[in-house]
């Protein structure tokens, strides 16, 4: 089984002027003359890791993390104005073309892997490949899932702290919470944020993340409360996207070499996604971990995306 590489640092950071009041956080690891490849982080707003670093071969890939605009190190934090799904996609763009990059490697998981998707869709001539972890198609169905009519009932009682922190109509908890983190109402906010935060965590690490109340879940920052707000920012304006606009434009993506790896035990994006997004890519190279959740650092996972990196690469070589 494959683990993640040694820790290695940044040989260059940098911000990215965007146009906009956003200056966007970049850096690059690895090998300077090696394969690119540009890891997009979860969230929205849930920024880069160091870990990040470790999926990629550093002596095969020129490795390019980005803290996705109000996220991370990405200034300022939090900041949701200029920042929609097209933003991210046009910043992509941007460092591509300041680095010189004629094509990279494209590597997501959950909303990273839209965002690798829809920029695909937009810019298949810049694309080596994509590699696409825990399938999120930002679909009504898929929120419908996250949020009211389908998660809940594996876990009711912590959904139900999630529904009761704000006074929601029928179908409406989403732009009730949207009201709720906006509003003047600092108790209101940190309490959004808390349930928020705990409904993510108990989806995301299943049963090994047990139903957590008020006083466990420990003091709110502020920093909290903008993260949980882009977050929703983001699902209450539908990702600024069609509703089935990623499955309905994969027939440019035919020719893309793509993997798609999917946790069978994802309570955050269930396996349907997964085998939605295959059936319309049916090149692609399909697996399914048995044990798998939605996190990337189950070591089933990391075996998996780590196999994926290290094909892609052996590929390179042999085309080359």
């Amino acid at each position: 089984m494959k683990i993640l590489y040694p820790e290695l640092n940044p040989y260059h950071t940098f911000f990215l002027e965007t146009a906009s009041q956003h200056a966007v956080y970049v850096e690059l690891s690895g090998n300077s003359n090696g394969i690119p490849v540009v890891f997009l982080h979860g969230g929205p707003c849930s920024g880069t890791k160091p870990d990040h670093r470790r999926f990629f071969n550093p002596d095969r890939y020129q490795i390019i993390l980005f803290d996705q605009r109000g996220c991370g190190q990405s200034l300022p934090f939090g900041e949701v104005e200029n920042n929609t799904t097209q933003d991210l996609i046009d910043d992509m763009e941007r460092i591509r073309t300041r680095l010189g990059i004629g094509k990279w490697l494209v590597f997501g998981g959950s909303w990273g892997g839209t965002l690798a998707l829809l920029y695909a869709q937009q810019h298949t001539d810049k694309m080596l490949g994509l590699i696409i972890r825990g399938v999120f198609l930002a679909r009504q169905q898929d929120m419908d899932w996250f949020v009211t009519l389908g998660a809940n009932r594996i876990y009711p009682e912590q959904w139900q702290r999630l529904a009761e922190c704000v006074s929601a109509q029928a179908g409406n908890l989403v732009e009730s919470l949207w009201a709720a983190i906006n509003s003047v109402d600092e108790t209101a906010k940190t309490r959004v944020a808390k349930e928020w935060q705990a409904w993510n965590g108990q989806l995301a690490m299943g049963k090994a993340y047990p139903p957590q109340n008020q006083d466990e879940l420990g003091a709110v920052s502020e920093d909290m409360i903008k993260q949980v707000r882009m977050e929703i920012h983001y699902a209450v304006h539908h990702y600024f996207i069609e509703d089935n606009q990623i499955l309905d434009n994969c027939g440019v993506l035919q020719t893309i070499p793509t993997m798609i790896i999917h946790g069978r035990y994802d309570l955050v994006c269930p396996m349907e996604a997964a085998t939605s997004l295959y059936k319309a890519l049916p090149h692609a190279e399909f697996t399914v971990l048995p044990n798998a959740g939605h996190i990337a650092q189950h070591e089933e996972m990391i075996d998996a995306l780590v196999s994926a990196t290290d094909q892609f690469a052996t590929t390179q070589r042999n085309d080359n």
